[in-house]
Parts: structure tokens; sequence; C-alpha cells
């Protein structure tokens, strides 16, 4: 598994994703050579091809609204749910792994499956609690890595986060992909977050390198 540079907390009062998720921290891939003829960018003599960005940024995917955080690594994704606020913490690709082949085998080391963190949190009223659900989004499906309980909206600085998912009995782990489901949180929405991740990584990119140019052009 590779390791990568981790992302900057999104939310102080949530643990990191070190210390909760499992940890693939890599660089994500910059997107050095794209060959879609559209927008260039020219920096010094060279030039960067782009593909066009979208006219106006996703703002919804099904109940979920959805705030691209411009200039950020992260995304939120929000709806309600009966009483339930539920809020999605993102990342954009933070680790890859192999890609394994039909029989589990792993298979060649330059075929990689581009890795997401997400973190649900899922509140009711102020005195309903707080569940914390810590999972991976990959290319076409959601994974559950943990899980936070408390009793409000601050976390402990090292709370009790009880086993791995994976140690819990099997019927409890169907019944909490089952919970999440029912919240539009599935393997609909990882093909979403991977599709959205893939333009948001390049809009990030083109908007670094305008604003690289701009400093060094200033006079």
């Amino acid at each position: 598994m590779a390791r990568l540079d981790s992302f900057p907390n999104p939310n102080p009062n949530t643990p990191t994703s070190s210390s909760t998720a499992t940890t693939m921290h890599i660089s994500p891939p910059i997107p050095e050579k794209l060959h879609i003829e559209h927008a260039q960018i020219s920096f010094r003599g060279k030039h960067f091809e782009t593909p066009p960005l979208r006219d106006s940024p996703v703002t919804k995917f099904n109940s979920f609204m959805v705030d691209g955080r411009a200039g950020e690594r992260w995304i939120t994704l929000k709806r309600q749910h009966a009483d339930e606020h539920i809020k999605l913490e993102v990342t954009m690709f933070d680790g890859a792994v192999p890609v394994p082949t039909p029989n589990g085998d792993v298979a060649n080391s330059d075929e990689m499956q581009m890795h997401i963190t997400v973190i649900v949190t899922i509140s009711k009223g102020e005195d309903g609690g707080v569940l914390e659900i810590m999972c991976s989004a990959w290319p076409d499906s959601i994974e559950i890595k943990r899980l936070f309980i408390r009793a409000n909206e601050k976390m402990l600085a090292d709370p009790y986060a009880g086993p791995e998912f994976t140690e819990l009995d099997d019927e409890l782990q169907d019944r909490l992909y089952d919970f999440l489901e029912v919240r539009g949180i599935n393997d609909d929405l990882a093909v979403f977050l991977h599709q959205y991740m893939k333009h948001k990584d390049k809009a990030e990119f083109i908007r670094w390198m305008e604003r690289v140019k701009s400093f060094i052009e200033r006079k």
C-alpha cells in the first residue's frame, strides 16, 4: 500500500483519517499530460493542455447538496433524512492500490484504483447524539472502515472507536450497510465521487497554475 501526504483535517472536532481509517497517503496525481484539445495555460513557453471546465459546478447529487469548496482538497455533501442531519466530508484522491484480478490476485502495479476518504456524520437534533462513520470510496463501491458514537458534535481528543469494522458480526455489518444505503450512501455515490474528483483534480490544477503564473508575471 502506497503512503501519501495526509490531508489537513476539514473539521477540528473530527479525528484525522490517519488515526481512524486505513492510511494510503500518496500525493494525488497531477495531470501533467492531458490530451484533450481545449483551453491551454501557457507558462514560460510551456503549454498545459486542459479539459474544458463545466460552465457551472455540480451542486446536487440525488438528495445531497454538493459544496465543491474551490481551492480546497475537500468537498462537502449535505442532506436531511427525516430528523437526521447528514454531512459527508470527502477528500480528493488520497491513495491508490493495485487493481485485483477476478481470481483475487494482485494485478500489475501499473493498474491502480484510486481511493477517496469519506467521513459520514449523522446527527439527530441537539440531544439525539452523533454517529460518525469512516468510509473508503472505491471507483464503484463504498467500504465502511470504522464507527464512532458520541453525545454531541464535540469530538474527544482520543475517542474509543470500537473494533475494526471487519471484526463485527456479519449480520451487524450488513445492517450498517443497509443503514447507509437508505440514506443514499451507496455504490452509486462512490461512482459519482470518483467522477467529480477527476474533474476537481484538473480544475484545481488549472486554478493553481493560473495563480502561479499571475504571481510570477506580476510587475
